[in-house]
């Protein structure tokens, strides 16, 4: 299955294709100010399911770690995906593809959370252990 995505003025299109490896929603306080949001509501891809398909020229990256390389329309400012190259997968934001039928599994980075949500889903104090965190569930 493939979903296409545009960022906001249509300049730059993109497509995923396959199944996301995890969704969710990310709380820390770079991806909230970077969203414009008080969470960011995430879906996590390998590399190679994830395609610039117009636009590429238009395509800018902006990295305040190296964990992140944040990518954008470099025309209309719109927010397309993050690339993770140490966990080896491209955060496509689920606002992006509005195809995707977005099912989160997980809240990343809790403590940070500027709004509490009471949904049932793990919530977990920094990433999973097996991306370089403690792990470690918080309560709701």
């Amino acid at each position: 299955m493939a979903h296409v995505g545009k960022c906001f003025c249509g300049a730059v299109k993109l497509e995923v294709s396959g199944e996301p490896e995890g969704m969710g929603y990310c709380h820390c306080s770079s991806c909230r100010s970077w969203s414009g949001g008080p969470v960011n509501a995430f879906s996590l891809w390998k590399p190679e399911n994830v395609k610039i398909t117009q636009g590429a020229d238009h395509v800018a990256t902006f990295n305040k770690t190296a964990l992140s390389f944040r990518k954008y329309c470099a025309k209309c400012g719109g927010h397309l995906m993050t690339d993770h190259p140490p966990l080896g997968l491209v955060d496509v934001f689920a606002a992006t593809i509005p195809t995707l039928a977005f099912a989160p599994g997980v809240h990343i980075n809790y403590s940070e959370t500027v709004l509490p949500m009471k949904d049932g889903l793990p919530k977990l104090k920094d990433f999973p252990a097996e991306f370089g965190g403690s792990g470690e569930a918080m309560a709701e």
